[in-house]
């Protein structure tokens, strides 16, 4: 358990005064992964709303080196920098201890830069890719992404008499995809499970190789709710495991929370008016399908983490 007090006294790299939105999941993220770095950070920064709101000119909130890039590029300028630095290691021109972190948006990992993503991720480079995930292209105006869940309506899947029901398929499991790279480190987070997050940066940082990271993170903007109800959110999106937090450790699963009672899919679309159509009369069984599939899914990873923890047969 991380002592609470001791984590409010680390210095913030992202400071106050940056221009995202009230209650916006990204940089209760960053503010809290980072913590986790023991050691000075290099931030490379996709294009995205954490970029566009902490770097207007000719301002900035990070108290870092920090770099922004393109959607498409972040993982290989992250790669480079790393790449740099070891040389400049062995070299002996450098000796500080320096630990490498790229954030980007769903939209600029999950679809624009998943090719750099994954050359980082095989190459193993000695980074940390952390994925706020808001299930959308927000900063361009809330069209979606494969990371958009299932039913939402979003401005390129809108609910109208030609699909009543809004985004007709399911998002793309980034993280598994990331894991079966081989890499040391893979984990979801939610903001809302803080020391949850904290544990699993300390290891992504000390990983000693690549490590993505996905966390949730709520856009009351896009996903159509108040901004005092972000980390409610994310609550029930974690106990209705519509979001569920587990890693994967040198290939093998582990389930970091289990909710005591889990609770109905609804519980977490309802309050979002994204998905607010799919109470109408006739989406039931669409709504079902949502639940069936959630099922599955975390049924699925709790199978992989009992695998994982059976006793090798003997002969």
């Amino acid at each position: 358990m991380a002592n609470l007090k001791e984590l409010s006294a680390v210095p913030e790299v992202l400071a106050a005064g940056h221009r995202l939105c009230a209650g916006c999941g990204a940089p209760i993220i960053v503010r809290q992964f980072l913590r986790g770095a023991k050691a000075p950070v290099v931030v490379t920064n996709a294009t995205g709303c954490l970029e566009v709101s902490t770097s207007v000119y000719p301002y900035s909130s990070w108290n870092t080196s920090w770099v922004h890039t393109a959607f498409e590029c972040a993982s290989a300028t992250a790669s480079g920098v790393e790449a740099a630095y070891r040389s400049l290691k062995k070299q002996g021109k450098v000796d500080e201890d320096l630990k490498f972190v790229v954030f980007g948006g769903d939209g600029g990992t999950y679809d624009i830069g998943i090719q750099s993503l994954s050359g980082a991720m095989e190459r193993n480079h000695n980074l940390v890719y952390v994925c706020y995930d808001n299930g959308a292209y927000m900063n361009t105006g809330i069209q979606r992404s494969s990371a958009t869940p299932k039913g939402a309506d979003t401005t390129t899947s809108p609910v109208g008499k030609a699909a009543p029901t809004g985004k007709r398929e399911n998002r793309k499991d980034l993280t598994k995809i990331m894991a079966a790279h081989g890499i040391p480190y893979a984990a979801q987070v939610s903001p809302a499970h803080w020391n949850d997050l904290y544990q699993k940066s300390e290891k992504a940082f000390a990983a000693g190789g690549a490590a993505f990271v996905n966390a949730l993170a709520p856009c009351p903007r896009g996903w159509r709710i108040d901004s005092k109800d972000t980390i409610e959110i994310c609550k029930l999106a974690v106990d209705t495991c519509f979001w569920p937090l587990y890693e994967v450790v040198e290939g093998k699963v582990r389930v970091t929370y289990k909710p005591r009672v889990k609770r109905p899919v609804v519980d977490f679309l309802k309050p979002q008016g994204r998905f607010r159509h799919l109470f109408r009369p006739g989406n039931e069984g669409f709504l079902e399908e949502i639940q069936q599939e959630v099922d599955k899914q975390w049924e699925l990873l709790l199978a992989e983490e009992a695998m994982h923890n059976q006793e090798p047969a003997t002969t």
